[in-house]
């Protein structure tokens, strides 16, 4: 088994961890061409010198969601459910979940507790369903069972099934509102068997979109578009490419969402009711094909704005693939608080953004470049400190914690 130095250790002391790599369901898994070192490292940003503790054993790791006790469930691509127990992961995953597919970067995604889960036990995540009966076709599902606390989720069922079935890759994340409502993206992806980036500005398909749900997965009466001619009740806002990241702001609870562009064109948008983001009418990025924006299978406009479309609060270019999203609240690190933290595909880094007093986007730093790990999730803990997936075939859960500085 794997272990994490415990959550309310000194920041002094490292553990040593364990060597062996335990990935249950399968006896060995590839090696990374960029090996992550076993034990703690320390590094250093322009504001905060802070250390990396690894946490080893993980494959594909792609979302995590703190329990009630601290401990933690980790979703991997491959359809498995993990839990770290008192910083030791768990080598058997949560039985319960259901068949996966996982062709073309599809798999198991997103993880949220039900605001009340301490009453009902309520598990929720968002996986690709299989369909058609072809290997390469799926859709973005959500789903919900109850923890037994021990080692099983009990009463799986879907709740919600996007159409939008897809060939390709179909991120999509789950967050739940101060309202009480669950948002969920779907993505935009190679649509089954052929389809159009043109999806995204369609009112009458779900792909490209934010949803807003009731927690049963129906769509809530008071949604921007209920009974409008051609749209679906569940959409909340529309002309969303392949979103990656998905929270509340901790202090205005607005909801913000990241996309990654095709070459370029990353963005974050606050996202509210009714509006349309752009895709793939506008974009600050290329199309694959060379063009400046929209995509080789629809229109290509010479303007990254449009009437009626919204502009990205934060955009990226070149792109950094981003992928998970927080703003720190915690006190552990107060060099970095109210700053912006979104993970990174490509560039394989941690990239803090730093807000003015008026919450405007200033400097950009780059973080942990020289782990050369891709960057799926970032999470704060209940304990304050930074928790990161990396998104490797031989993964971790990294925690980052401060180092005092020597007077």
């Amino acid at each position: 088994m794997h272990s994490i130095a415990p959550r309310h250790s000194s920041a002094a002391v490292l553990v040593a961890l364990t060597l062996m790599l335990v990935v249950a369901g399968s006896a060995q898994q590839a090696p990374s061409r960029n090996p992550l070192s076993d034990e703690p490292q320390a590094f250093a940003s322009a504001a905060q010198q802070f250390r990396v503790v690894p946490l080893k054993g993980l494959s594909q790791p792609w979302a995590l969601a703190f329990l009630p006790s601290g401990d933690m469930l980790i979703t991997e691509r491959s359809g498995r459910l993990r839990i770290v127990r008192n910083g030791v992961l768990d080598p058997d995953p949560i039985a319960g979940m259901p068949e996966v597919n996982t062709v073309r970067l599809k798999g198991l995604m997103d993880v949220a507790l039900h605001p009340r889960f301490s009453e009902n036990q309520f598990v929720y995540f968002t996986y690709s369903k299989p369909k058609l009966d072809d290997p390469r076709a799926a859709t973005a599902t959500l789903a919900r069972g109850r923890f037994d606390g021990g080692s099983a989720l009990m009463e799986v069922r879907d709740l919600f099934e996007a159409d939008a079935v897809t060939s390709g890759a179909q991120a999509s994340r789950i967050a739940f509102g101060p309202d009480g409502k669950l948002y969920m993206t779907v993505g935009l992806p190679l649509r089954y068997p052929i389809g159009s980036a043109e999806s995204a500005q369609d009112p009458a398909d779900h792909a490209g979109k934010v949803l807003r749900l009731n927690d049963d997965g129906t769509a809530p009466d008071d949604n921007p578009f209920v009974g409008e001619i051609g749209y679906r009740p569940e959409i909340y806002a529309l002309g969303i490419r392949n979103a990656l990241g998905l929270m509340f702001h901790p202090e205005t609870g607005e909801l913000w969402e990241h996309e990654n562009g095709p070459q370029g064109g990353d963005e974050i948008n606050i996202i509210r009711p009714g509006l349309n983001y752009g895709w793939p009418v506008i974009s600050y990025g290329r199309a694959y094909s060379g063009d400046r924006t929209g995509t080789d299978s629809g229109p290509t406009r010479p303007e990254p704005c449009a009437p009626g479309m919204e502009q990205p609060f934060i955009f990226w270019n070149p792109s950094i693939a981003v992928s998970g999203m927080m703003i720190y609240t915690g006190d552990k690190f107060p060099a970095w608080k109210g700053n912006v933290f979104v993970g990174a595909l490509r560039g394989a880094q941690l990239q803090r953004v730093i807000l003015n007093a008026r919450g405007l986007p200033g400097r950009h730093e780059s973080l942990l470049t020289e782990l050369r790990q891709r960057i799926r999730e970032v999470r704060q803990g209940p304990d304050g400190f930074i928790y990161l997936l990396t998104g490797e075939d031989d993964g971790a859960l990294l925690r980052l914690e401060p180092v005092a500085e020597q007077g």
